[in-house]
């Protein structure tokens, strides 16, 4: 029963609708609070019950010190639940997994079951096989669905058993580009005792990029799948009041800029400053100046500069989009009001109170691009050729940075607009730099392949993928006409794309083809090779299909290091495609424009990008769209009615989706023989009490990593090699190579994920020396032999011989993947001691019953002398049973030392007594331990 003990509950009318609120004036303090904050107190507030949420939470977050690391611990109830069928599969196994152990623990399975609004978009399999044709998108869409029949088949029965959850079918959108055209409510009702309660929209997704809805002032961020599990399971999720960062916009963005160039700057602004685990929100009068689909792009890369959201208010800005995406006038209304109402509409001349302030004016934006291997890495544009080459040559990303600004002219190339810059000095020579900056060439290994009865040379820093994909920018309408009036302008010119490079274009939403088609500029995309493949992330998770063969033969067989370029929010090691190792994130105007180039090695700015028909050479600066231009398209071109008739009927999917047969149960029928869909072991042998914790002896160390190890490290994912340990497994199945799929695709098969874990081909295991990918060493056999991390770990578990991971900065940084925590259980470790986390992962250790531990502040495992051969011994856990200790004692070898207990939360420490938070909610609707609260 909910409590009102701050009398804020009331009556608000909307025209001639009543509806109920919870008056945030009535708080005392709570005009000071940044916009976020004032929704999770509005969610305390309605939340209230006096057991998970208390008045104590309540007045602590009302009186919400900004100064402090973090505030005390409060109890959030997202209204919904997001999730895409990489991590959703696993999220809808699991549950159905629970369903048969409360049935065999004498419970009713119809208990497992969504208790908010759960919407699951399938956009993550698609795979970009076939390019630049205009059957691509069919081809793909059809090898798709063959592939993945079983899993669809899971989602479709979940779709039909469990309640309130819903599925938006395979090629019709990007979950995240769909949750902002079209999911999102901004201000939800629903029907109680006391009316139609009015409720700001909040959620949390099982994607990282969750945080994009925050460009409409939505609330939600990226969990582990094992907390969104909970969520969906109507537990609220503990987490501490975090500090906000106020980040003051001024200015205006510079003709020649993109939203893609603000969101690199904004990332590497805000890493620089230190966001993680903070909410970020932006406020002044450049608010107004930044347009929906960029505030999005903003919000979309939260987990690149590491804060838990990034958000803006709400606007008239904001209110003009959900006109734009066919949003009902009554919604928007209902929106407008209830915002002016409780405090929530921006006040360009109003500062809340923030932890810490920084201001941007976005006039000093210039273009960029980021790489090779880090988003928050950026290169402006105007020295990425110097940068380049300085980093095959070897050099860091700051060297690289350092050699770049130092060999280009300040004086040439003016930070505040270097392609209007580039128009008045049309008389530039071409100039392609040769050397890192010091004298020395960078290498050279021009490989001559003959292609479509054509001689090429392909060469170290050359672009093989160029990618028009991701719902960080398919889902700006901007920068995406902008890429098409660009490419154009290519055609009519009478450039071509360079034959090595394998192009792309996967849209967000199905929108984007409409305006396209209305814009009459498809057949320009498509003269360039940027056909329709899919609408879904493609290359931007992996999917990014392989390689022109004549390209793949010469880049393996030369051991060449070429490129790719995107559109997308990730470009960690081995993520894009096993066989590019530099991988650079840009705007889907450069995107082309890299496209025509070839190499990373052109000067886009004096270089010219090719001749034209004329003979004549063609630069850049010729062919880029100009800002009125791409404004005229949108205002004839993009309609609401695109998005009412595209969203009209989205649950309901083609012909393949609505045929998949689906039996009518309680309960999944599992098919032993299916590769993708088994039952999980998580809840074998579970008793209805959770066992006392124990401390960690005997412990070995499966591997030791450095920093920056991402959970694309750690979590399976990509393509499937056929002499991995999953490849083996599965061609024990058998099943053909060709059909193996990806890791994202069998993620409801823990027999190949636990395999994958730890498997990527970029992870280096400082305890086997000299190996790269998935490679330990097996201390159960003697001098411990270099193995496959699974196989050494299937001998540790034979020798009842638990297992840590010793790891340095920022573990788990990246994706909120779940199997980077379930993988890392499943194989047998217990615990993890690294310098620092990032704030999904740590999370989903605890969520599978992993201890994570900190090495002592300015130690690690070098500094204490660690090699990785010891055995540890941990000591101080079974504290417990009774309270969560702060620190617990490490003996490993001969060093010995405290580490730090990061479970932060008494609710944390509830899911690490039961073994996970799975078991955790099991129990408590059992009724047993778990039900005990704190």
């Amino acid at each position: 029963m909910a409590s009102n003990s701050f009398g804020t509950l009331d009556r608000f009318a909307v025209g001639d609708k009543t509806y109920t609120i919870h008056r945030l004036d009535r708080i005392d303090g709570a005009d000071r609070l940044p916009y976020s904050l004032k929704i999770l107190l509005e969610n305390l507030l309605r939340n209230e019950d006096g057991r998970l949420v208390t008045t104590e939470q309540i007045n602590a977050l009302a009186a919400w010190d900004p100064l402090a690391e973090h505030g005390r611990e409060v109890a959030y109830t997202p209204a919904r639940v997001l999730m895409q069928d990489f991590t959703g599969v696993p999220c809808v196994v699991d549950l159905v997994a629970m369903r048969d152990a409360i049935t065999e623990l004498g419970g009713d399975p119809k208990q497992i079951n969504p208790l908010c609004p759960t919407e699951l978009v399938i956009d993550h399999s698609v795979i970009a096989d076939v390019f630049g044709r205009p059957d691509a998108f069919r081809i793909n869409a059809e090898l798709e669905f063959e592939r993945n029949a079983e899993r669809y088949q899971l989602l479709r029965w979940a779709q039909q058993a469990f309640a309130d959850f819903r599925v938006v079918p395979p090629d019709t959108g990007i979950c995240h580009q769909v949750n902002l055209e079209y999911l999102s409510r901004l201000v939800f009702t629903r029907e109680g005792a006391d009316g139609t309660l009015a409720y700001p929209d909040t959620l949390v997704g099982t994607d990282s990029h969750t945080p994009m809805v925050n460009g409409l002032g939505v609330l939600g961020w990226g969990v582990g799948g094992i907390e969104a599990e909970a969520a969906m399971l109507g537990q609220p999720m503990s987490m501490l009041i975090p500090q906000v960062l106020g980040l003051k916009l001024t200015g205006e963005l510079p003709t020649g800029t993109t939203a893609t160039d603000l969101v690199l700057t904004v990332a590497e602004l805000l890493r620089r400053t230190g966001v993680v685990g903070k909410f970020v929100e932006f406020y002044g009068p450049g608010v107004a100046n930044v347009p929906l689909a960029n505030r999005a792009t903003i919000g979309n890369m939260s987990p690149e500069y590491g804060a838990t959201c990034a958000i803006f208010p709400i606007d008239d800005v904001t209110l003009d989009y959900l006109r734009l995406t066919g949003r009902p006038e009554s919604r928007i209304r209902l929106v407008e009001a209830y915002a002016k109402e409780q405090g929530l509409w921006h006040r360009p001349d109003h500062e809340p109170t923030f932890s810490q302030t920084i201001e941007l004016d976005l006039g000093c934006v210039e273009p960029s691009i980021a790489g090779p291997k880090r988003p928050q890495d950026r290169i402006p544009l105007r020295v990425a050729p110097q940068a380049v080459a300085a980093l095959l040559a070897g050099r860091t990303y700051a060297e690289a940075m350092e050699i770049g600004l130092d060999e280009a002219s300040a004086e040439s190339f003016p930070a505040s607009d270097p392609i209007a810059v580039s128009r008045d000095h049309p008389g530039d020579a071409p100039h392609t730099p040769q050397t890192n900056g010091d004298g020395s060439d960078w290498p050279r290994k021009p490989v001559e392949i003959s292609l479509d009865k054509e001689s090429v040379s392909i060469d170290n820093g050359d672009v093989v993928i160029a990618a028009i994909t991701s719902c960080t920018n398919t889902s700006n309408p901007s920068v995406m006409i902008g890429a098409a009036l660009l490419a154009k302008k290519a055609v009519d010119s009478g450039l071509t794309r360079k034959p090595w490079v394998k192009t792309s274009l996967a849209p967000g939403s199905r929108v984007v083809t409409d305006y396209y088609k209305k814009a009459g500029l498809t057949p320009y995309l498509d003269k360039l090779g940027f056909n329709l493949v899919g609408y879904g992330c493609t290359t931007c998770i992996g999917n990014s299909g392989p390689l022109i063969p004549e390209v793949s033969q010469a880049v393996t067989g030369n051991d060449l290091t070429v490129c790719s370029v995107l559109s997308g929010n990730r470009n960690f090691e081995g993520r894009i495609h096993p066989e590019c190792k530099m991988n650079f994130l840009a705007s889907p105007l450069l995107v082309v424009a890299y496209a025509l180039a070839g190499t990373l090695h052109a000067d886009l700015l004096h270089d010219p990008l090719g001749n034209g028909r004329d003979g004549k050479p063609v630069y850049l600066r010729d062919i880029w769209p100009s800002a009125d231009e791409v404004t005229e398209v949108i205002d004839n071109c993009l309609r609401a009615e695109m998005f009412a008739h595209d969203y009209a009927d989205v649950y309901a999917g083609d012909e393949r989706w609505r045929s998949l047969p689906v039996p009518d149960s309680d309960t999944f029928r599992w098919d032993p023989e299916s590769t993708y869909v088994r039952k999980p072991p998580y809840f074998a042998r579970m008793a209805r009490e959770p066992e006392p914790v124990a401390d960690i002896t005997g412990a070995r160390v499966l591997a030791k990593l450095g920093d920056s190890v991402t959970t694309d490290h750690i979590s399976p994912a990509g393509s499937i090699k056929a002499d991995s340990p999953a490849g083996k497994y599965l061609s024990e199945q058998g099943i053909a190579p060709k059909d193996f799929n990806s890791y994202g695709s069998r993620r409801g098969n823990h027999e190949v994920m636990i395999r994958g874990t730890f498997a990527n081909i970029r992870l280096r295991n400082q305890l086997a020396p000299g190996t790269e990918g998935g490679w330990t060493r097996d201390f159960t056999r003697p001098g411990g032999p270099v193995a496959t991390i699974y196989d050494a770990a299937v001998s540790y578990a034979r020798a009842g011989t638990p297992l840590v991971i010793l790891a340095g900065k920022e573990y788990g940084s990246g994706s909120s993947r779940d199997w980077a925590a379930k993988g890392t259980a499943l194989l047998g470790v217990r615990a993890v001691i690294a310098e620092s986390y990032e704030r999904i992962h740590r999370s989903n250790l605890i969520g599978m019953g992993v201890l994570p531990l900190q090495f002592p502040q300015g130690q690690n495992a070098d500094s204490l002398g660690l090699t990785g051969e010891e055995t540890v011994e941990i000591t101080g856990v079974d504290t417990f049973n009774e309270k969560i200790p702060a620190r617990v004692h490490v003996e490993a070898g001969d060093a010995e030392f405290d580490a730090v207990v990061r479970v932060d939360t008494p609710g944390e420490a509830d899911y690490y007594r039961h073994g996970g938070i799975m078991q955790y909610v099991l129990r408590k609707l059992l009724g047993g331990d778990a039900a005990v609260q704190p």
